[in-house]
């Protein structure tokens, strides 16, 4: 046998086999039904908290004023203008705001005053045995991604990636149309009504069209959450993908770990929302690679559809999307949509 020929023989079995062990890594197992919290009706309270950084009570003042026209109350925890270092009060403290949100059944949604760090800190000390007793909406995105995988996977709960009080325009007469878009999805979405978004295609968009529940949300936070008990479960779903101020490099070795643990090959979808880059310092440092080449060459044996650029996570155009909840992705030549199902 010719060397060349061996090795490009070789090749394609290591390739074959690779693929196959990715898939035996991610096993199905028959999923239970997702259980939608109430949908909120107009008199229902919203509690507001801060699990991660700390915020002023002014920075969550547009978010209330904003929520308060939607016809709903507001309840405001005890970490909003407390701080310790760069988190929102002790670890016990944060926890146990959430806790009191959790247990509280005149609030009806939690919502996230702000990103950061500190869900992990926080996890294993909230009971979380009584969400599953009176379902509620948490919503938030970025650091929340780690509430969101649990609740979503293991508790078999929906919940909302969505923008935050700090995101809130201080004046919503002057904000524009597509600001407003944004924050007024929330609403939809935690009253029920249709959510459904669509946009132009991207030229690196790999087509097709899927229905099945999505999930994800910050790449960091996912690649952290492998291999402890709030780990995603991804086997049949779209994953959702985004993150933000990540050299080039680090998220290609993210994807190779999606890769290598089989979460890639186990999608029925894949979306990739914003991915705010941070550039190299010295431009010999240059990563070789686009985002788009990056996930392609992980995913192009996969024959499920991909889609780039859709309006979700660190960028003005955050729309909220329900999590867990089954959708329909259709990413074709002319145009990519994605519609909740329920």
């Amino acid at each position: 046998m010719q060397r060349k020929t061996f090795l490009l023989q070789s090749a394609a079995a290591l390739g074959g086999a690779l693929l196959y062990s990715n898939q035996a890594f991610t096993a199905r197992k028959k999923p239970k039904k997702i259980i939608q919290p109430p949908f909120l009706k107009t008199g229902d309270t919203i509690g507001i908290v801060a699990p991660s950084g700390y915020v002023t009570e002014a920075t969550v003042k547009a978010a209330i004023e904003r929520i308060q026209a939607w016809g709903f109350n507001v309840a405001l925890g005890n970490t909003i203008g407390q701080r310790w270092g760069t988190f929102a009060d002790t670890d016990e403290a944060r926890a146990a705001d959430v806790q009191t949100m959790i247990n509280n059944r005149n609030i009806k949604a939690i919502l996230c005053a702000r990103g950061g760090y500190g869900w992990t800190r926080i996890m294993h000390r909230i009971n979380w045995k009584l969400l599953q007793q009176q379902p509620k909406w948490m919503i938030g995105f970025s650091d929340a991604t780690v509430a969101h995988s649990y609740i979503n996977t293991h508790l078999h709960i929906a919940s909302i990636h969505s923008k935050m009080c700090n995101s809130f325009p201080d004046d919503w007469a002057t904000a524009t149309p597509e600001q407003q878009a944004t924050i007024n999805s929330i609403e939809q979405a935690i009253t029920g009504k249709p959510l459904r978004y669509n946009l132009p295609t991207d030229t690196n968009n790999q087509l097709g069209t899927v229905t099945a529940p999505i999930i994800g949300g910050n790449l960091r936070c996912i690649e952290n959450l492998a291999g402890t008990p709030y780990a995603l479960q991804t086997a049949g779903k779209i994953l959702v993908l985004e993150d933000v101020e990540e050299p080039r490099y680090n998220i290609d070795r993210m994807f190779w770990n999606l890769y290598h643990s089989g979460v890639l090959a186990s999608l029925k979808g894949l979306i990739i929302g914003g991915f705010r880059e941070k550039a190299a310092t010295d431009p010999n440092d240059e990563f070789g690679l686009t985002l788009p080449q990056i996930v392609l060459e992980k995913v192009q044996a996969y024959n499920y559809p991909v889609a780039f650029q859709m309006p979700i996570g660190h960028q003005r155009n955050n729309f909220a999307i329900k999590l867990g909840v089954t959708h329909q992705l259709n990413v074709n030549a002319e145009y990519c949509s994605l519609e909740a199902l329920a």
